[in-house]
């Protein structure tokens, strides 16, 4: 995979204040040269930076940590000050679409095809597509990267905003070919938390049951607000190295 150091454009800005500087090290700055930029996008008046990066180091973090960063850096030229904000995802499409909820246009944070796994078919392809679209319809409550085999799996368990849809509970399975650099995206839908949880304990353990069949959300005009999550028990990691 290609290399693309980021380049944060901060050149005689700095932090609007000490809070923001320290939040920035501790983020962004730390990990800067474990990122890879996988798109980017910059307003033509410069105040506004979109990035979506992966972060090389989570490899050696906490096992099963998301890698993806989504990151908004917002200048004021006058001031010569940014502040920013900042998304650890599972999935580039997630990052994406948290991206574009923000003020990116979709069209200039797609990733260039040549860089890193392309979707394999057609279904990857238009998931990914409504993920971006879509993703504010539903909360994430935790995922699971392994890169240690091959293929690399990524597992993400969702839960829908909305109260009244009937599954509103998703499973997305990304596994990607690092021989063929392609990956493939599914998505499966539950009608509970435990059966989801238990497809998740099945799956990492090494029980490779299909993913039951989930209708796409229909479209709305605005994401209903955020209802309180129920107090559960996550659902498990992923498997022990």
């Amino acid at each position: 995979m290609p290399t693309y150091e980021p380049d944060f454009r901060l050149d005689g800005y700095k932090a609007v204040n000490d809070q923001v500087a320290e939040r920035f090290w501790q983020h962004i700055e730390i990990n800067e040269s474990d990122f890879t930029v996988l798109a980017d996008h910059h307003t033509k008046d410069a105040e506004h930076s979109f990035y979506v990066m992966h972060d090389r180091s989570a490899t050696w973090g906490i096992p099963g940590e998301a890698q993806i960063v989504a990151l908004h850096l917002k200048r004021d030229s006058d001031t010569r000050t940014f502040r920013f904000d900042h998304k650890v995802l599972p999935l580039p499409s997630m990052a994406q679409s948290w991206l574009i909820a923000r003020g990116c246009p979709e069209d200039k944070i797609l990733m260039p095809e040549d860089l890193g796994t392309a979707p394999a078919d057609q279904a990857t392809l238009a998931l990914e597509t409504r993920l971006r679209s879509d993703g504010d319809h539903f909360a994430l409550l935790t995922s699971y990267t392994d890169d240690t085999g091959t293929p690399v799996q990524t597992t993400v368990l969702l839960r829908a905003l909305d109260e009244r849809a009937p599954l509103p509970f998703r499973v997305l399975l990304e596994e990607a070919d690092t021989d063929a650099w392609t990956h493939t995206l599914r998505e499966g839908g539950f009608a509970t938390f435990e059966a989801a949880t238990q497809w998740w304990e099945a799956h990492w353990s090494g029980d490779k049951v299909p993913l039951p069949a989930a209708s796409p959300p229909a479209r709305r005009t605005a994401a209903p607000a955020v209802p309180a999550l129920p107090a559960r028990p996550a659902p498990p990691r992923g498997p022990s190295r």
